[in-house]
């Protein structure tokens, strides 16, 4: 909570809900309209009310005020202040729940799946997720390698998390991958996979937690490099060909914790 304290500010100038990622998530959830829905870690709100949009009832739960103060007003979303570990709400409270890029901030794991499980009645649980393996491969961190120990560090190995769901839940967890087609527009870490000067802009930047913890020297050595080989041609002599594909495995995975 602490750190989007800090990086909260101006977050959904660069963080907008993409219509694909809603609509698996709503798929998934296999919910008809009118039915409530949590959001686990909603942030700013973004995805949040892109499934309200959908004539679904949502509680938005977030424990930074800073990220809170961000959300557009909507008629079919009621804000909580609170943790995933201490969710306010009584047993059976909600129909399905959502995790959208908020597992790796959770400060006990088990302890917010269990809640989680707690307020969900007997629906499914959609979380978006990334597979830590897949950063080295990713090339933006040959430019700030800062990422790959982060990631490491902050992200639950996908199939542990998976298994440690199943223990606490007895219910089964099925991973599914999801590919960043060109056009994201919700830019997250990997988001400009094949296009490497968005990562120039500060704006950008600010909007994923890992750039704001790495160190300013570092950083600026980082971006003068992926400027100069972006000018230079040698950006694309190296990694050209991802612009060839219409979409790219940076290693988010949806999970969908559901009944035996």
């Amino acid at each position: 909570m602490t750190l989007y304290n800090s990086i909260g500010q101006g977050y959904n100038l660069t963080r907008q809900p993409d219509s694909r990622i809603v609509e698996q998530l709503v798929n998934l959830l296999d919910l008809q309209p009118g039915k409530t829905i949590a959001d686990v870690g909603a942030g700013t709100g973004n995805y949040t009310n892109a499934i309200a949009d959908r004539g679904y009832q949502v509680i938005a739960i977030e424990p930074s005020e800073v990220m809170q103060s961000q959300a557009k007003p909507h008629s079919n979303v009621t804000w909580l202040t609170a943790t995933a570990e201490e969710i306010p709400l009584v047993d059976n409270a909600v129909d399905g729940a959502i995790v959208m890029l908020a597992l790796h901030h959770f400060s006990d794991l088990t302890a917010g799946i269990r809640e989680i499980e707690r307020i969900v009645a007997g629906g499914k649980i959609v979380i978006f997720a990334f597979e830590q393996s897949k950063i080295p491969d990713f090339w933006l961190t040959d430019y700030f390698p800062y990422f790959i120990d982060d990631t490491l560090k902050t992200f639950p190995d996908t199939k542990e998390i998976a298994k440690n769901i199943n223990q606490i839940t007895q219910k089964k967890v099925k991973i599914i991958p999801f590919l960043l087609p060109t056009d994201l527009r919700d830019l997250f870490a990997a988001a400009g996979w094949c296009q490497p000067e968005i990562y120039l802009d500060e704006d950008i930047r600010h909007g994923i937690s890992t750039f704001s913890k790495i160190p300013p020297d570092e950083l600026e050595i980082g971006i003068n490099q992926l400027r100069a080989d972006v000018n230079s041609g040698i950006w694309e002599h190296k990694y050209g060909k991802l612009k060839q594909q219409s979409e790219y495995d940076a290693g988010y995975r949806i999970m969908i914790v559901e009944e035996n």
